[in-house]
């Protein structure tokens, strides 16, 4: 696990765009896992700004409400298109976003999972984390080896997107989210945290035990997962001073590359090939 550490989110936010412009060079036709909300926000704004060719990108969306319609200002939909998709010269058939108005919602969620692995599974994922250490929807005591699927949304989440929609009241009680075992499928990680309120989550995620109770603790698993904070989000970190050394004084062949070197198995989208690149 790399982790990076930035005095501001504007730091920690152009070495993210970096890593995910580097890939997109790098491969073309790659296949990303994105998210919404106000961190990766301005990631996306990083990347308009370089206008990257998107047209043989795939995207696949982490999670989406369920029961509001792709119009709702706070869907999912709405957010990915008005923040990323529109200023880009990405294909509409390659956009995928879990359907919060399916009639059977088990189906839909089957079917986005055989899709990923059709795609040739995700090459990037892109990852916030929530003040309890959800990723995606995947709530505190989420299986550590779940799928696609509904989940019902803690009240804790539901407080933290009230903001959103102009009350507490007015949030969804349920989402359709990618599963944690889904996403450690995916060849690299990029999670993003930034202030003091997810200094704690953050914590337990890297430096804790692996634990339902932090979802994101899974991260550790996997063999490629970079960590970009301000340093309000590693405020916790008791080892924070190593990682900031460790990652000044890297030399060029430990840099990352980009997720494209990763050859994934057939079976298993997220795992390496033999003698593949490592970060």
């Amino acid at each position: 696990m790399e982790i990076i550490i930035q005095p501001t989110p504007a730091g920690a936010t152009r070495i993210a765009a970096k890593i995910m412009a580097d890939l997109i060079s790098a491969k073309p036709a790659a296949v990303l896992g994105l998210a919404t909300g106000s961190t990766p926000e301005r990631l996306y704004r990083a990347l308009i700004a370089q206008k990257l060719d998107w047209s043989r990108l795939t995207c696949f969306n982490l999670d989406e409400y369920v029961g509001i319609l792709p119009e709702h200002l706070q869907s999912y939909h709405h957010f990915m298109w008005e923040k990323l998709f529109r200023h880009t010269n990405i294909s509409l058939g390659n956009v995928h976003i879990p359907d919060g108005l399916a009639s059977d919602i088990p189906a839909t969620c089957e079917s986005y999972e055989r899709k990923i692995v059709a795609a040739g599974g995700i090459d990037l994922q892109l990852l916030g984390i929530g003040t309890d250490g959800h990723i995606g929807f995947n709530e505190q005591t989420s299986s550590l080896a779940s799928r696609t699927r509904i989940k019902t949304l803690a009240p804790q989440t539901r407080k933290d997107n009230a903001r959103f929609f102009g009350g507490e009241e007015k949030v969804p009680h349920h989402a359709i989210t990618m599963g944690i075992g889904t996403i450690l499928e995916a060849r690299h990680c990029l999670l993003l945290a930034f202030g003091d309120k997810k200094a704690r989550a953050i914590a337990g995620a890297i430096e804790g035990p692996i634990t339902a109770m932090n979802p994101a603790s899974a991260l550790q698993l996997h063999p490629a997962v970079t960590v970009c904070l301000d340093s309000a989000a590693a405020a916790e970190l008791k080892l924070q001073e190593y990682y900031r050394r460790a990652y000044g004084q890297k030399s060029d062949w430990q840099k990352i590359r980009p997720a494209a070197c990763r050859s994934p198995s057939p079976k298993q989208p997220g795992k390496l090939a033999a003698g593949s690149c490592q970060i």
